[in-house]
């Protein structure tokens, strides 16, 4: 079954650990936390101290996503705010192997990004060292933008490489998520679907999250 990953963005942050309760008593498998640092990219979000108020409160899978250049300076803080995984973009890494193998030195699983104009071809060789690979189906910074077809051959790709390689890492797609989109990635061979407004922004959260399954 695809597993859904609420990404906390679109969230209320004047009640924020009210909305994580929901979505995890809605039966998200997930929850996906943006990490941002206004230079990989345009938009500025929030950081360990953030993670580990909600950490607190919530034994849900941080599905943590760094967007931020060189994420091999703060791993071990990240892990200890609560992150379960950590997803780094190739594009904001000197040295992407030595950081996957940092991440899971750490005993967290490992994911990789890539950005809509990043051809899979570009991890390839990264993939043994990944838990998750995540396909942007949007450019990376902020939420609400309109899912990019692209991404659909990243994903089939992924997975026909997942089967030709014989590897167990899970796909995920984050941007512009609704019920024809998910549909589309999950044809495509997706695990993971990221959304954000769709089940935050929807008063049966429980029916959002369902739908997109």
């Amino acid at each position: 079954m695809t597993k859904i990953s609420p990404s906390i963005l679109a969230a209320d942050f004047s009640k924020l650990g009210e909305d994580i309760a929901s979505v995890e008593n809605a039966g998200a498998d997930l929850l996906h936390i943006d990490v941002m640092d206004g230079i990989f990219v345009p938009n500025i979000s929030f950081g360990m101290p953030v993670i580990s108020s909600i950490r607190k409160n919530t034994g849900m899978f941080f599905d943590v996503h760094l967007m931020i250049s060189e994420p091999i300076r703060y791993l071990d803080e990240f892990k200890k705010a609560g992150a379960d995984l950590i997803t780094v973009h190739v594009e904001a890494c000197k040295d992407p192997e030595k950081t996957l193998r940092a991440i899971r030195e750490l005993g967290l699983k490992s994911g990789i990004s890539i950005k809509p104009c990043t051809p899979v071809s570009e991890i390839r060789a990264l993939l043994p060292l990944c838990d998750l690979v995540l396909v942007m189906s949007v450019e990376p910074g902020f939420g609400g933008q309109k899912f990019m077809p692209i991404a659909l051959d990243k994903i089939s790709e992924l997975d026909a490489l997942r089967k030709e390689l014989a590897l167990s890492y899970e796909i995920e797609v984050d941007g512009g998520i609704n019920e024809e989109t998910a549909k589309a990635c999950t044809i495509a061979g997706a695990d993971i679907l990221v959304a954000g407004s769709s089940v935050f922004r929807s008063d049966d959260r429980k029916a959002a999250i369902d739908a997109l399954r």
